[in-house]
């Protein structure tokens, strides 16, 4: 038998989920992993993946997810990966020094990140890497407060309306959905209290 390595064999090995490193954690401290953290950092896996840019250019993408959806996650972006879909950035919400709005307004893929949702003080599904939100920009969280449309980011305004024609939309017949779904997660646009399109969280 050959000893060398197939193209498919170096694509596979470049979707990965490892322990985090102190390489890995020394960017996460104080950012996405703070001081009151409860998550125990054996808890969590920094993933690596490959995606489709929206200019068509491979790229290599980092997330940090629970162990529990390690796998999942290397398999959906590998079958995304596979399809060509595009993917606006996927690097650690550290990068953002953990501010959500900033890694949003950046279209920025990410997932966790201990924090509360917004306006609340309840702990958000990205608090424990169960949840993971794609390509922000083009699919904003739209709620109501105090009586109020709120539209997270606030540039996302211009993508709310989800009949136009927009490539970067997820929806019911959109891949990413069907793919997230498949592997036990729910998806924000079903949501009825407020519309999260680009957020997807899993039930473990």
């Amino acid at each position: 038998m050959d000893d060398f390595l197939t193209s498919d064999d170096i694509i596979a090995g470049c979707f990965n989920a490892e322990i985090i490193s102190d390489t890995v954690f020394a960017r996460m401290d104080g950012n996405s992993y703070k001081s009151e953290c409860t998550v125990p950092i054996d808890d969590l896996r920094y993933v690596r993946v490959l995606y489709y840019g929206f200019d068509g250019q491979v790229r290599t993408g980092e997330l940090v997810v629970n162990k529990m959806i390690a796998e999942d996650i290397t398999a959906i972006f590998r079958a995304l990966y596979d399809a060509k879909y595009p993917i606006g950035k996927m690097v650690l919400v550290d990068d953002y020094g953990g501010d959500d709005n900033l890694s949003m307004l950046d279209n920025n893929t990410s997932s966790f990140n201990y924090r509360v949702v917004n306006n609340s003080t309840t702990l958000s599904r990205h608090a424990q890497g169960l949840a993971i939100d794609i390509n922000t920009l083009y699919n904003p969280w739209i709620y109501t407060l105090d009586g109020k449309t709120v539209i997270d980011p606030p540039a996302g305004k211009q993508y709310a309306d989800r009949t136009l024609d927009i490539p970067y939309y997820i929806k019911h017949d959109d891949l990413c959905y069907k793919l997230f779904t498949e592997h036990g997660f729910s998806w924000g646009g079903d949501w009825t209290s407020s519309k999260d399109y680009q957020h997807f969280s899993h039930s473990s």
